[in-house]
């Protein structure tokens, strides 16, 4: 009946639109009545041709933008919220909105102008000091990221966003008993997001407490379907209790699922590489490596097997492809030049 009822809403609005064609609030009214359909296309069919009425229109000019921005045309919505700005130089969800794009362009120092602008104009809204956290994680200044969501918590305590980044920057703090607090707030508000369960575990996990993060891996599995991420999880939990049959076991579960996804295979094989079983290590670095072959950090995760176990020429051409796919990084020329070097004295010195 909704949906029938939104479409009679439409109907008559087109049909006042054709009586009256230059009353803008019926075009206001019609792009909001097609967002709620998710009608993409349709609400910027009717912002342009209000626009062609009535190019000052910052409502229009503002939802174009956004509408560019959905389709990732960053150009294009940063254009519309230029006009805008010409118009209404004091909305300070224009400024925000222009700050959304230069953090989609990674451009941190025009994103946080525009961000402390719209703060100036309104100083208020939690979003905006979200969105400069964001910011800081995204450079890793955790510090600044904490002061930013805390900010942002202290005028929407119940912001889920805000409360699982915030957990999230706590726990790359190494503050896991904060971690797991704002973790546990966010499941009090959403018990059955079985994500929020799984970094509950993780975060029991690093505090050691075993059979309470386990509950929560298991609480997690009970809430899904698609499990493969959490028997990661619990795998790297139970691997970090030692239970490394039980978490051998978990990772094969994981591989079973997902085939075509190559991180449980990666994690085992470092498991089995711990172990000293590194044949088996190898076996499942070449698995992963049909499925994602452009990895240069599985490659070079290969060359480190091959080189335990003493197949030196396997693991220097492990090493060289590595290379060849990431030349930018300086850890893995290293060693790829130390391991042939020592390589070349080595055959040199047994001729």
């Amino acid at each position: 009946m909704e949906n029938i009822s939104l479409n009679e809403k439409i109907n008559e609005l087109v049909v006042k639109m054709a009586k009256e064609p230059q009353n803008i609030e019926n075009y206001h009214a019609l792009s909001e009545l097609y967002l709620q359909q998710q009608d993409y296309d349709k609400v910027m069919s009717v912002l342009d041709s209000l626009l062609a009425i009535k190019p000052d229109d910052v409502q229009a000019l503002v939802g174009m933008g956004t509408m560019w921005f959905y389709e990732r045309d960053f150009r294009k919505s940063l254009s519309y919220y230029n006009k805008a700005l010409e118009v209404n130089p004091k909305n300070f969800l224009i400024y925000y909105n222009i700050g959304n794009v230069f953090a989609e362009w990674k451009n941190f120092p025009k994103a946080l102008f525009y961000y402390n602008r719209a703060i100036d104009l309104n100083s208020s809204n939690p979003e905006i000091y979200n969105a400069i956290a964001l910011l800081y994680q995204d450079i890793e200044d955790y510090v600044e990221a904490k002061a930013y969501y805390e900010k942002s918590l202290s005028l929407d305590p119940e912001n889920v966003n805000a409360l699982i980044d915030l957990g999230n920057v706590c726990f790359k703090l190494f503050d896991y008993e904060t971690a797991l607090k704002l973790f546990k707030k966010v499941f009090v508000l959403n018990p059955d997001n079985e994500l929020i369960a799984v970094c509950i575990g993780n975060a029991l996990t690093l505090m050691k407490k075993r059979d309470e993060a386990y509950a929560y891996y298991e609480k997690a599995l009970q809430m899904t379907d698609d499990k493969y991420k959490i028997y990661i999880a619990y795998a790297i939990s139970l691997t970090e209790f030692k239970e490394f049959e039980a978490a051998e076991a978990m990772y094969n579960k994981a591989i079973e699922i997902c085939k075509d996804d190559a991180n449980a295979a990666i994690l085992l094989a470092n498991l089995y590489s711990s172990e000293g079983r590194i044949k088996e290590a190898i076996e499942l670095y070449k698995k992963a490596l049909q499925i994602r072959p452009n990895a240069p950090e599985t490659y070079m995760l290969l060359g480190n097997a091959h080189y335990l176990n003493n197949d030196i020429e396997q693991a220097i051409n492990a090493y060289r492809a590595s290379v060849s796919l990431a030349p930018e990084n300086d850890e893995y020329r290293l060693i790829y030049s130390q391991v042939v070097e020592d390589y070349v004295k080595s055959v040199r010195g047994a001729a």
